[in-house]
């Protein structure tokens, strides 16, 4: 069960403590936010910090990127009331689709998808993802949106790396992340390490049971 806590300032969100570290080697993303989401409490304080720079009438509907980008974007989707668009895994899809390849975090060349068409041109999309690490997921999203006319109306993540690619998407777009640029939290995803990770134990994001 995990305590209460002083939710402090914020750019100290208790959360963010309780994401564990990669254990699995550089195939892999450098944490993992999932334990947030497993945890009630942690899960919708997040929520409300994201959801708190967003006004629900600059976008239309919200587009989450495979895969954990869809956790945040249906939840997202859900509070504003608006449907949600998956931007798939290539191969995926049993309709007609457009397509675009883009180099993912690990460096692979992969490709994503959308079902064509997904909405109207005009469309305002705000896309969703776990975290946007080189960008390149997210370049590959932003295409396809922008392929069916559709506009980017934002750019939605736990943890936004910084860099090149990452701060042209704070200039040309709305960004809205869970750690803030600035911060303590933002200079160590930067290095790609939490001083958190030395005290993480997965029981510190087990959900309290219900009785």
């Amino acid at each position: 069960m995990v305590e209460q806590r002083d939710k402090g300032p914020r750019d100290d969100r208790w959360y963010f403590s309780i994401m564990a570290p990669n254990t699995k080697g550089e195939r892999f993303a450098w944490l993992d936010p999932t334990s947030i989401y497993i945890n009630g409490e942690a899960f919708h304080d997040l929520l409300n910090d994201l959801c708190a720079e967003l006004d629900g009438d600059d976008f239309d509907l919200v587009g989450g990127l495979d895969a954990m980008g869809f956790v945040l974007a249906t939840a997202i989707a859900t509070r504003f009331g608006c449907g949600f668009l998956p931007v798939r895994k290539s191969g995926r899809l049993c309709v007609a689709t457009d397509s675009v390849e883009f180099t993912n975090y690990s460096g692979r060349t992969q490709a994503m998808e959308i079902r064509q068409p997904a909405f109207a041109p005009g469309t305002r999309v705000l896309l969703v993802d776990q975290w946007i690490e080189t960008g390149g997921t997210m370049d590959g999203a932003i295409r396809l949106i922008e392929r069916q006319r559709g506009e980017v109306a934002g750019l939605v993540a736990i943890v936004i790396e910084e860099n090149e690619r990452t701060l042209a998407y704070r200039e040309r777009y709305h960004c809205v992340s869970a750690i803030l640029p600035g911060t303590e939290w933002q200079r160590q995803a930067n290095q790609q390490h939490f001083a958190s990770f030395a005290r993480y134990r997965p029981d510190m994001a087990f959900p309290a049971r219900k009785r």
